[in-house]
């Protein structure tokens, strides 16, 4: 299993301000999970406990869980070094984008979009698991109303098209 790394604080790139709590709720989520599975540190955990039940209530519940498998499974698949910003960085980082833009991608039906995410998170092919957690994270997420803007990273553009099944041909 590859252990998650802080990305230094000048690799932060700045993506602009993250007025949408949805987007704030999945990057640090993931910065906070990613960190307690490598520290072992359970604050990190009960930090994103607190972020999620301030803005959920009970179903923070289920999106905790599904969080916690998602996480679970990208480090665990993951053949690269996962990189993460410091635990209180006001930016989110490459990987930390990755994650926001695959959950995104998720809720807005763009399959290309979300498997390429998850190619790039993992550094390998082998990607189905990170997939089904992506899917049901961001659906528990859909569910309690967090839906996630259609495009979080600057440049990403397979994100704004319309899924395959509503495209002309």
């Amino acid at each position: 299993m590859r252990q998650a790394r802080h990305a230094d604080a000048a690799r932060c790139r700045i993506t602009g301000e993250h007025r949408d709590e949805p987007t704030r709720l999945v990057g640090l989520g993931f910065r906070f999970w990613l960190t307690g599975f490598r520290t072992g540190d359970i604050t990190c955990w009960e930090r994103a406990w607190r972020a999620y039940s301030d803005v959920m209530g009970a179903a923070a519940k289920g999106a905790v869980s599904d969080l916690s498998l998602w996480v679970g499974t990208i480090s665990r698949h993951s053949q690269r070094d996962l990189r993460i910003a410091a635990v209180d960085c006001d930016r989110f980082c490459r990987d930390e984008c990755l994650a926001i833009d695959m959950i995104a991608a998720c809720q807005h039906n763009a399959c290309p979009a979300m498997r390429a995410c998850a190619f790039a998170l993992l550094g390998c092919s082998m990607i189905e698991a990170v997939v089904e957690g992506a899917e049901s994270f961001a659906a528990t997420m859909r569910e309690a109303d967090q839906v996630l803007p259609p495009s979080f990273g600057h440049g990403q553009t397979l994100l704004a098209l319309a899924p395959a099944s509503a495209m002309r041909q």
